[in-house]
């Protein structure tokens, strides 16, 4: 047996090819991590968020650049050292002999990946399929639903362009009709939301499209409002998770949806290249799988899983992500990232010829937010942010949003973000003086 492979075996619990507890086990930095917040167990939530101490040494299980400052983790987010030190060993152990190791030992460790992923979402394991991003899941219920030529689909401009793009293309091929609303976020009243949503639907609506958070803006949407107003009408709802799970507290049946799909390599900090689909079980049997098998009509959530070969490696690393996650906490993690936010946008909003866009109540925002100065185009600020001072951004230009999108993760430091307000602070006294 090679030292590479000795080691694997000892340090996940592997033996003789079996897997018999795959996905708990843990190195040393998930251990640390549990060990930081014992330390801090006497702090309340509020406290902890604005415990620097505290943050740091969370910052110390990310391996970020110190060349730049990264603001746009509402791309992608970076992983905990730990989720990447589970990668790059379960990829060395499958290169050993990849058709076996992948198929008879890794995959033994989806079904207790299928659980941890059910225990936080807070459904049955036979309601998540478990696949590589927020597209691939809501595509697979877009193109799986039963629709007809005339029937409407309602959803807004400010939706992600990958579902939009589908939406349109089930237009063109199906003759189903959509109804867009189009929205001026931020929005700090839920019934102008709702009532929006309700003043869309008709006696032809089937099926109602809601982004959970805009990735654009931050806006956090009233989900199970807008779901209840939706099934008293016999509508079915598909929610877009990308940007709220892993940053928000919830419950996906709490919602009252039908259908879920999110990526986990945005707030969860899993690989690059995870996902996840949840669906109503009841409504599984109706949705035809995007990649078919030999029974596409089975109620059995695993038909949405016939990818061929998948990436084994990304999988079981996700495993270690939830750990990392779990420890720190949903509630104090949503209470952190909201400090961030906050913190920051307070600042700027007081610089002469800065705008920032936000909303301040709990309900309406959490972690991203947007800003836009006098005298720049998005993409100057965005640019001059980064090439005097290293903070990466994005801008953004979209229906109704035009701002500089700034989204901060855990590892953010507080001096991070003194200098991301002070850069705004000279690029706008710069455009004053001129």
């Amino acid at each position: 047996m090679s030292n590479s492979r000795r080691s694997f075996l000892r340090t996940s619990g592997l033996a003789a090819g079996v897997l018999p507890f795959f996905g708990t086990a843990l190195n040393a930095n998930a251990k640390d991590i549990g060990s930081i917040i014992k330390g801090y167990s006497h702090s309340s939530i509020v406290e902890s968020s604005t415990d620097e101490d505290f943050w740091n040494e969370v910052r110390q299980a990310y391996t970020i650049s110190p060349s730049i400052i990264n603001l746009n983790n509402g791309g992608v987010s970076p992983q905990p050292k730990v989720v990447q030190d589970a990668l790059d060993r379960y990829n060395r152990f499958s290169n050993e002999g990849p058709a076996y190791y992948m198929w008879r030992i890794l995959d033994q460790g989806r079904e207790p990946l299928r659980e941890r992923l059910a225990g936080l979402a807070g459904c049955s394991p036979e309601e998540i399929a478990i696949n590589r991003n927020a597209t691939e899941a809501l595509d697979t219920v877009i193109f799986g639903l039963n629709l007809k030529p005339g029937d409407e689909v309602v959803l807004t401009k400010q939706d992600y362009p990958n579902m939009l793009n589908a939406w349109k293309q089930r237009e063109k091929r199906d003759g189903i009709k959509l109804v867009f609303i189009n929205f001026e976020f931020p929005i700090e009243n839920e019934s102008v939301i709702v009532e929006a949503f309700k003043n869309a639907f008709t006696e032809k609506t089937k099926v109602v499209h809601i982004t959970h958070v805009i990735n654009w803006i931050g806006q956090i949407q009233p989900v199970k409002a807008i779901a209840n107003e939706a099934k008293k009408r016999g509508i079915e709802v598909l929610v877009d998770g990308a940007h709220s799970f892993g940053q928000i507290g919830f419950k996906i049946p709490e919602l009252g949806c039908d259908y879920f799909g999110t990526s986990l390599h945005k707030w969860l900090s899993a690989p690059f290249g995870t996902g996840m689909l949840w669906v109503k079980k009841e409504k599984i049997s109706k949705i035809w799988p995007l990649f078919p098998g030999d029974k596409p009509e089975s109620d059995d959530i695993r038909k949405f899983e016939t990818q061929g070969t998948r990436s084994f490696p990304t999988e079981q690393a996700t495993g270690q992500a939830i750990t990392f996650h779990e420890s720190i906490g949903i509630d104090r993690k949503e209470a952190r990232l909201r400090f961030l936010k906050n913190y920051w946008t307070k600042q700027a909003s007081e610089i002469e010829g800065v705008k920032v866009f936000t909303s301040y109540k709990p309900e309406f925002a959490c972690a991203i937010a947007g800003v836009s100065a006098t005298g720049y185009t998005l993409a100057e600020l965005d640019q001059a942010l980064f090439n005097r001072f290293k903070i990466f951004t994005v801008a953004i230009d979209w229906e109704n949003i035009k701002l500089v999108r700034v989204t901060p993760h855990v590892y953010t430091s507080i001096q991070e973000l003194d200098k991301l307000v002070h850069g705004l602070e000279i690029l706008a006294k710069e455009k004053g003086k001129n």
